[in-house]
Formats: C-alpha cells, sequence, structure tokens
C-alpha cells in the first residue's frame, strides 16, 4: 500500500501531545490494537477512520485509560499514561466523548456542566459554564433538563461536559453523528474556536465531509493496525485505503 504523506499544520509542534507506540490489546482471539503506532501534534485536528471493528473505539479506551493495554506505550504531554486509571487522566488533562451520551438526566443542563468540573476544575467554573452555554448555542435550554433535551442537543452538552474539564486533548467519538445540520455546524465551530486556543483533538468520525473540512491529517486503521495517514485528499486518491474504508469484498 502506498502510504500517503502531509506536511505539517501550521499549528503542530515538532513536539506531539500524544504519542502510541507497539501498543496492543487482544480480546480473545480478537487483536483490537495489534501493535499500534501513531501520534497526534499540539494543535493539530487529527482524524481517525475505518471500517467498523478495525478498533478505533478500543484505541480511544486505551489512551483514557478505561481500558487497559496488554503491551505498548502511551505518553500524552511527555507523560507515561499506559495503564493509568482513567481518572487520573482525566486530571493530567485528556477528555472524550462518548457514542451515547452520558449525563445526568435529572440535572439541568448548567448543573450538568458544573458537575464535570467538579472534580478538580473547579476555579471559574460558573463564568466557564456560561461560556460553554454560549459557544454550543444551549442558552436557551440552560435550566432545562437533560432528559428533555433532543438527541442533538444531548450531544451538544455532552461536547459541554468534556470542554468544561480544560482538556488539552479531546477524544471525539461520533460527535456529529445522527445531528441535524445546524447541530452539526455548531460542533464544527466549536471544534475550530477551541483549537484557536490551544487544545488538540483526535476524532473518530464516518462522516467524510466533516474529515475534510475539519481535520489537518488523517490516520486510516484497520483490522487493529494503523495503516496510514496523510492528507484528506492524498487518502481518497489511493484506492487501497478507500476500499479498506469501505469495506473489503467478501
Amino acid at each position: 500500500m502506498n502510504t500517503a504523506t502531509t506536511s505539517s499544520p501550521p499549528s503542530q509542534s515538532s513536539d506531539p501531545i500524544l504519542t502510541v507506540r507497539d501498543l496492543f490489546r487482544q480480546f480473545g482471539g480478537i487483536k483490537a490494537a495489534d501493535g499500534v503506532n501513531l501520534e497526534v501534534g499540539r494543535c493539530e485536528i487529527a482524524g481517525l477512520i475505518g471500517p467498523n471493528g478495525s478498533g478505533k473505539s478500543t484505541l480511544f479506551s486505551l489512551v483514557a485509560g478505561t481500558v487497559k493495554p496488554d503491551s505498548g506505550q502511551i505518553r500524552f504531554d511527555g507523560r507515561e499514561i499506559a495503564g493509568m486509571n482513567a481518572h487520573r487522566i482525566a486530571r493530567l488533562g485528556l477528555a472524550r466523548t462518548f457514542q451515547i451520551p452520558a449525563m445526568f438526566d435529572n440535572m439541568t443542563v448548567t448543573e450538568n456542566l458544573l458537575a464535570a468540573a467538579a472534580q478538580g476544575h473547579w476555579h471559574g467554573a460558573k463564568d466557564r459554564a456560561a461560556e460553554t452555554l454560549s459557544l454550543l448555542k444551549l442558552d436557551q435550554v440552560a435550566q432545562n433538563r437533560a432528559s428533555d433535551l433532543s438527541g442533538g442537543q444531548q450531544k451538544l452538552l455532552e461536547f459541554g461536559r468534556v470542554v468544561m474539564r480544560q482538556a488539552s486533548l479531546i477524544l471525539l467519538d461520533e460527535v456529529t453523528a445522527g445531528v441535524h445540520p445546524n447541530i452539526r455546524k455548531i460542533i464544527l465551530d466549536a471544534i475550530a474556536r477551541l483549537r484557536e486556543r490551544g487544545i488538540s483533538f483526535f476524532i473518530i468520525e464516518h462522516d467524510m465531509e466533516m474529515v475534510r473540512n475539519v481535520c489537518d491529517r488523517i490516520i486510516v486503521m484497520d483490522a487493529g493496525r494503523v495503516v496510514t495517514s496523510g492528507a484528506f485528499e492524498d487518502i481518497v486518491r489511493d484506492s487501497e485505503v478507500m476500499q479498506t474504508y469501505l469495506g473489503r469484498p467478501q
């Protein structure tokens, strides 16, 4: 396979915020991570694509600490975090959303945002909550219970709870999946604005339009391994990569 290459985005530092080396994790006979190697630069927006079952969400779980690796290295902001508990990793400044939003249904939108800041990120939380409500256009439903929100608004709230943690690297797992185009635009605008503040992003996404418009670089996974990375234009021109992404014939 021809490996796609691209020059680093202007904001990317030679000192990556995330480095993964020789990462392995097996579940029974399935190698969900089979020697994964990748980097995410500081202030970079890196996209992660691949067919279902390629290991993308498992990789996020390994990086975020909700799943422990069998072996390998994960360095975040210069510190080894492989095998570290999820709450310790979160306190270091790495946060993650999930495909299914996790929130307190009987609490208001504002209360949910404040709850996300309660463990170690409380200073200035009320002001940050107001800023986050504005950033994600949730002002009008600030006092609504989370259970009363639409599916798209719940996605916004999930994103907002991560923003409240003041993370320097945010992992987004299909954050725009199934949402209205207006909600999608709010999320994309927020990602761009947060990157301007120095936040890095690592994004699992099946929406190729979003990947093209937002990501500096695309990383392609298949069968638990990174098969290539590069600019969107190079990725889509590689027929073998696109066959991997769209699924191989049986």
